[in-house]
């Protein structure tokens, strides 16, 4: 076997072991949901508008996410196979922040443009805001925990 066939041939073998572990994620229909993970999106899903769902796959754990519009703000939903919900991304506006709220993203921001925020629940439990800002026409987010303070790891 030649020296380049074998490089090749680990190169490919390189990226299919990196794929594995990597997370994959991949829009379904709601009739692909198994029956517990239906079940919780009927009750959460109530009043809402749902736009779409999605599957993912990491570590070898599958979740899905529900991604709805409700009362004109968006709330994305992850829930896992057995139909627990594990986190809760929900739209807030700005000025219904706690001001120290305001003042750490705004601070984190460092000038940029804060274009949407939410809240961030795992587990039951508020444990971030995020803030997706606008910086000389990149986007990226920021992270404080509820009481506005940095976080030492971003959720």
């Amino acid at each position: 076997m030649s020296i380049l066939r074998k490089t090749r041939i680990a190169i490919l073998i390189g990226l299919f072991v990196t794929g594995i572990g990597a997370a994959q994620e991949k829009k379904i229909k709601r009739s692909d949901l198994p029956p517990s993970v239906e079940k919780t999106v009927a009750g959460i899903s109530k009043g809402a508008t749902i736009r779409g769902f999605s599957e993912e796959t990491e570590k070898g754990k599958t979740t899905y996410e529900v991604e709805m519009v409700v009362n004109g703000h968006t709330k994305d939903v992850e829930v896992d196979a057995s139909g627990a919900v594990l986190e809760i991304e929900e739209e807030v506006a700005m000025d219904s922040l706690p001001a120290n709220v305001k003042a750490g993203l705004t601070a984190k921001a460092a000038g940029g443009k804060i274009l949407k925020v939410e809240s961030l629940t795992k587990n039951g439990k508020l444990v971030a805001y995020e803030a997706k800002v606008e910086t000389a026409g990149k986007r990226s987010e920021v992270q404080v925990g509820p009481d506005g303070k940095p976080l030492d790891i971003e959720e």
